[in-house]
């Protein structure tokens, strides 16, 4: 009968063979690799032609101030008004009809196209010509709309100043 298994022995590496045997894994992930490898150098070289590494580099060594410059820049206030209108913005744009918002860019140009027109002829408008005018379908609509469009602004200003002024008692309490 065979006799049992009572000692292992595990060759351990040295540390010389350990780094052997991390070059030649490398090299053979080298050579899978080199097309790969020639391309990223190539374009190692082309940034590095181009001073893109170095101002990198320098960008790396120099992040603490950039950021500290960069953070003083973004809070001053005219940029934080900047990006809180831009907010505002985007809020009420998002609330619009994107049809309507087309509809009424098209007007615009079409408006803007007959204005030009206008200019051009030199003609004068007198009292009488505005009453006639008044009668002409487009127009009559453009200043129904003109007129509807200031009463719902003059409303959202309305609603803004009472905004305004809860906020100021608020504030005072």
């Amino acid at each position: 009968m065979a006799k049992p298994i009572t000692f292992i022995n595990k060759k351990v590496l040295t540390e010389e063979e350990q780094k052997q045997q991390k070059l030649q894994q490398l090299a053979d992930e080298m050579a899978e690799s080199s097309e790969a490898l020639k391309n990223t150098l190539s374009i190692m070289k082309e940034l590095n032609d181009i001073g893109i590494l170095e101002a990198a580099q320098s960008m790396l060594k120099a992040k603490e101030e950039i950021t500290k410059i960069l953070l003083a820049q973004v809070t001053r206030e005219p940029v934080t008004n900047a990006i809180n209108n831009l907010m505002g913005a985007a809020g009420a744009l998002s609330e619009i009809d994107p049809a309507t918002t087309t509809k009424l860019m098209k007007s615009l140009s079409n408006g803007m196209e007959s204005g030009e027109e206008f200019l051009h002829n030199q003609k004068k408008i007198g009292v009488m010509d505005l009453m006639r005018v008044l009668k002409d379908p487009d127009v009559n609509r453009a200043v129904g709309f003109g007129i509807h469009f200031l009463k719902g602004l003059g409303q959202g200003l309305a609603e803004r100043k009472d905004d305004n002024e809860e906020f100021i008692s608020k504030k005072d309490k």
